[in-house]
Order: structure tokens, then sequence, then C-alpha cells
């Protein structure tokens, strides 16, 4: 997340919004907000196997353990690609997602024209 914040100008100039979640609770997921100065919204509490059955993400049964996913949404809603972390690593970066949407936009793929 802190990635995300140190790019977010260079989001916010592109208008593209970022939003974050957590299956901390609200008290934990305040914690990460105020230590990493972040400057957009973190939903909490999420629900981590309802939420692995829905997108996909991979869900550990035996430790109870949601691992990182992250998408990157169409202004018309739809999903434009989505990376799955199945461990510590393997998730977007920053540079990474203003890439992928640059070119999306000049495929016109993002804008939902395709």
């Amino acid at each position: 997340m802190v990635d995300f914040q140190k790019s977010l100008t260079q989001f916010s100039e592109n208008n593209i919004s970022i939003i974050g979640a957590s299956v901390d609770p609200l008290e934990e997921a305040i914690k990460t907000f105020k230590q990493c100065h972040l400057g957009f919204q973190l939903g909490y509490n999420l629900k981590a196997e309802p939420f692995s059955k829905q997108t996909g993400a991979f869900y550990d049964l035996n430790r109870g353990y949601l691992q990182g996913a992250g998408f990157i949404i169409r202004p018309n809603g739809k999903l434009a690609n989505a990376v799955y972390g199945t461990g510590p690593i393997g998730r977007y970066t920053a540079s990474e997602c203003l890439g992928m949407i640059d070119y999306y936009k000049k495929a016109t793929e993002y804008s939902g024209n395709n």
C-alpha cells in the first residue's frame, strides 16, 4: 500500500482511484491507515473466504488466510486485469498499474469500448 501511496499524485493526475481492502478489523485497519499515511480509501473487515469465492483470490484453508490480490477495473465497471498472490510475492506495483492503465487507454480497452 505504501507504494501506491507514494504514487498517489500520478494516479490522481490520471483520474484513477485507488481503493484498498483488508481482512483486519477496524482498529487494525486504522493503525495501518495511519502508519502508511494513506490518502486513499481502505476498507476493513473483509470476509476472506467469501471474497475468495467471489474473486478467485487465494484462500489458505489451513491457516484461514487470504493472500493478496489486485484488480484493475475499467471505468465501465468491468475487470481489465487481475493479479493473485499465493504467497508473500506476486502483487501489483504502482508503476505496473500506471503502465498497464496507460496501455489500456491507448488501446481503448480500458474505456470499455472493446
